[in-house]
């Protein structure tokens, strides 16, 4: 299930208030100013400070190389 784009517009991060853009699998919400995922259970945007994942930890993310 995918979310409308409409309700994505209207949608903001709860900590900055910035715009959130849906991510290609449809399973999150990403915040590109605060470096945080938010995630859609069910279809549902959990837009929830204690449920933001930070960008780097999301599954399915690339793990950076290590030097």
């Amino acid at each position: 299930m995918t979310l409308d784009k409409e309700l994505i517009d209207i949608l903001a991060c709860p900590r900055c208030r910035g715009a959130v853009a849906l991510l290609p699998a449809g399973d999150g919400l990403s915040c590109p100013a605060c470096a945080v995922i938010y995630p859609i259970r069910e279809g549902i945007p959990v837009m929830l400070l204690d449920q933001a994942v930070p960008e780097a930890q999301w599954p399915g993310r690339p793990i950076p190389a290590k030097d």
